[in-house]
């Protein structure tokens, strides 16, 4: 799935130890067939983001956001 900048996303954890991460689309540096985006993650780090596959999602909008 490609995802565009604004969308709210979550990126599964490769570690049972840390829970999964949620963030927005900031830019899409590349897309399909091997997407690369710049994502602000909920914790305030900005990160370029290569998913494997399966391993980013789409996320609801935040509790207590505006529709």
């Amino acid at each position: 799935m490609a995802f565009q900048v604004g969308d709210r996303v979550v990126a599964e954890s490769e570690s049972t130890d840390r829970p999964p991460r949620a963030g927005i689309v900031l830019e899409v540096l590349r897309g399909d067939p091997s997407p690369r985006y710049r994502i602000e993650w909920d914790d305030g780090h900005t990160t370029s983001y290569t998913p494997a596959a399966g391993a980013l999602r789409a996320a609801g909008k935040p509790a207590g956001s505006a529709a």
